[in-house]
């Protein structure tokens, strides 16, 4: 499965600022625009695997799991 989502960047300074529209609280800020998408990406790998491995453990036992496109 191949994801996309969008990161918002802009320079303040001498810092580059982003954030990942899709996803709040997936932010990051680094002295370079190639290192800031760097850790947006690492930074956002890192939220979705907690945000599963928080739901699966909130869930407890016998569930299902359901692919949804939108």
């Amino acid at each position: 499965m191949n994801n996309v989502y969008t990161a918002v960047i802009q320079r303040d300074g001498d810092w580059w600022i982003g954030w990942i529209e899709e996803v709040p609280g997936v932010n990051c800020q680094e002295a370079s625009r190639d290192e800031l998408l760097e850790s947006l990406k690492i930074t956002l790998r890192e939220a979705l695997e907690f945000n599963r491995q928080d739901a699966l453990a909130a869930v407890g036992g016998n569930y299902q799991e359901e692919r949804i496109d939108v």
